[in-house]
């Protein structure tokens, strides 16, 4: 130890390189995140340069092995997973799965008292196997609770109950419409939809008896995030909608300038970029224009329309605090933390908005959303 003569005749820059060695700084704590993705998904989101930025904020990556219980791994802070399996499914909400087998004489195994008895002591889930004509086999199921009730440390991005609740086109926008959000800045709906699930050559009659306006956008009933979730179709006539393949969701197609908005939401973070969309379709073009037209993936990142030459009315992005409220009760109801949505501005107006789909942990989210 110096004495405090030593230690007064030092330099300023001395003195505190002295009180450093004396006095080390705690190191800040690791942040492990535990992720199960698929391998597409993870080489398009685990980048080199997201992990590099990730060690230098003290946040580590640990890719879950799906053949071992989540309770025997980690200890994590973060669970992110996009898996919709219901082997995953299982890993994430069962921690642990055990068999017991006992070999028990008949008389006793079907007394009703031991097998409540046992139910009430042990939380089992009980079956039997007969053995031969004296005993049978009792498979006990000792199943643990949802990996979220005992790890409550754990964040888990997210509840694979509020994602299941995006995979389905007819109830992902129920809650905006339901919403039914009007402020100062602006309004948000949604377009008005029909919901085929079978039989395409009824759909003609339907979308007359619904009232659905020509051209009308044909979406996948099921949004999984496969290649085909993501393949839409415009029908400009009524002939041409039993071409259609149900399921499906058909949506009234809004005029919106061929520019859409995806709205990256990451916990409280917001950010907003634009994409290049569908042109708009006038009365002429819809009068001599027939069939449908698919489009095997419209928006994607290739399509970026940030540093293009537009029209001020149709660039300019929604105003903040409207997304900021819309956000904020998207995450309460949906009950996610990561996700994205695809709006669009009617065109003509400058503060009405449609929101034409939701998808959980969007591809390619690092590039695009750069929160």
């Amino acid at each position: 130890m110096r004495m405090k003569e030593e230690l007064a005749c030092m330099s300023d820059e001395e003195r505190r390189e002295e009180e450093i060695i004396a006095f080390p700084q705690p190191q800040k704590k690791l942040v492990v995140v535990g992720y199960a993705l698929t391998s597409k998904k993870t080489k398009s989101f685990l980048k080199p340069k997201l992990e590099r930025l990730a060690r230098n904020k003290g946040i580590l990556f640990v890719a879950i092995d799906q053949n071992r219980p989540l309770s025997d791994q980690g200890p994590f802070d973060i669970v992110l997973h996009k898996l919709t399996g219901k082997e995953w499914r299982q890993i994430l909400e069962v921690g642990s799965l055990k068999m017991l087998i006992s070999t028990l004489p008949q008389e006793k195994f079907m007394e009703p008292l031991f097998i409540q008895s046992f139910w009430f002591w042990t939380r089992t889930v009980t079956c039997s196997l007969s053995c031969n004509n004296s005993c049978k086999a009792l498979v006990c199921f000792t199943i643990s609770k949802d990996y979220r009730q005992t790890h409550p440390e754990v964040t888990v991005l997210d509840p694979p109950d509020a994602i299941q609740h995006l995979h389905n086109r007819q109830s992902m926008l129920q809650c905006v419409a339901d919403m039914n959000l009007s402020i100062c800045y602006g309004k948000v709906g949604v377009p008005r939809q029909l919901v085929i699930e079978r039989d395409a050559s009824l759909i003609p009659e339907v979308v007359t008896k619904a009232g659905l306006t020509l051209p009308l956008v044909a979406k996948p009933l099921v949004a999984d995030g496969s290649a085909k979730s993501h393949e839409l179709s415009l029908a400009y006539d009524q002939y041409s909608l039993q071409k259609l393949e149900p399921p499906l969701v058909l949506q009234e197609f809004v005029n919106h300038g061929g520019v859409l908005f995806k709205v990256y939401i990451v916990g409280e973070a917001i950010k907003v970029v634009r994409r290049f969309s569908l042109p708009d379709v006038s009365k002429q073009e819809l009068s001599r224009t027939a069939g449908v037209f698919r489009f095997p993936r419209v928006s994607c990142a290739a399509a970026s329309a940030d540093d293009a030459d537009l029209d001020p009315s149709v660039a300019e992005l929604p105003p903040r605090p409207l997304l900021e409220r819309l956000a904020k009760e998207l995450r309460r109801q949906l009950g996610l933390r990561l996700f994205n949505l695809d709006i669009i501005r009617e065109h003509g107006t400058r503060d009405h908005f449609y929101v034409i789909d939701i998808n959980y942990f969007p591809g390619k989210v690092w590039e695009n959303a750069r929160v």
